[in-house]
């Protein structure tokens, strides 16, 4: 996913149905349109989960980054074949998982993603998560495949160079905080790049054992740690 900054993030902030507009811009913006997501779809993750959709905005409104998550179980997570069924929107419910999965994560602006996380972790602290789990593309897939005709797409998912996966996508995520590579899944969404290929990642909200502290801890001290926290992913 490749992103310029072109203009200054001037708010970060939950979403909310007055947003759908401009969200819709981004998501045509980034995607293509069997992949971007409807007015009617980003509306209902809104209504569905208002606390864990959160955008980051210029001062002329236009949306710069958006992420939007879901409570999740690791069975609902297992039983999972493709990313809609991950994404369904449901009922929330909290009980048995202290989970989440990330739908999308959609930007123009890199410097805008970094200050959604930022935002969050102390209201993911506060709310008790631990990890958040999400399926990305392996942009790169494509080509190595004709380079390594007999590679399989796990092993391509697995490969690291200096440490770092060697996907650019991958690697873009494992620096945002998702350094867990669990699982390659075919057929997961339609993504020519990554022959319709996913990669179910993993990411631990920084400090987040501590949870039984950080519910008496009042979040404005939290969010003065909120730099801290990203440094810590």
């Amino acid at each position: 996913m490749s992103m310029t900054v072109l203009r200054e993030c001037a708010e970060v902030r939950f979403l909310c149905a007055e947003d759908v507009e401009s969200l819709v811009t981004l998501e045509e913006g980034k995607w293509d349109e069997d992949q971007a997501a409807s007015a009617a779809e980003l509306a209902a993750r809104i209504q569905a989960y208002p606390q864990l959709c959160v955008g980051a905005f210029a001062a002329d409104g236009v949306a710069l980054a958006s992420l939007f998550m879901k409570p999740i179980t690791i069975g609902e997570l297992r039983a999972s074949a493709t990313w809609s069924d991950c994404a369904e929107v449901r009922t929330p419910d909290r009980a048995g998982t202290r989970s989440l999965f990330g739908i999308s994560l959609s930007s123009i602006d890199a410097t805008a993603v970094t200050a959604i996380f930022e935002f969050f972790w102390p209201y993911a602290l506060k709310g008790g998560w631990r990890d958040i789990y999400l399926g990305s593309p392996m942009s790169g897939l494509r080509g190595w495949k004709t380079s390594n005709p007999e590679g399989s797409p796990d092993s391509y998912m697995r490969e690291k160079r200096h440490g770092m996966p060697r996907d650019p996508q991958l690697r873009y995520y494992y620096n945002k905080g998702f350094k867990e590579i669990l699982e390659c899944k075919p057929g997961y969404f339609p993504h020519p790049a990554s022959l319709d290929h996913g990669a179910l990642l993993r990411g631990r909200i920084p400090l987040a054992a501590g949870a039984p502290l950080w519910r008496l801890v009042p979040l404005p001290w939290l969010q003065l740690m909120r730099k801290t926290l990203f440094r810590l992913v």
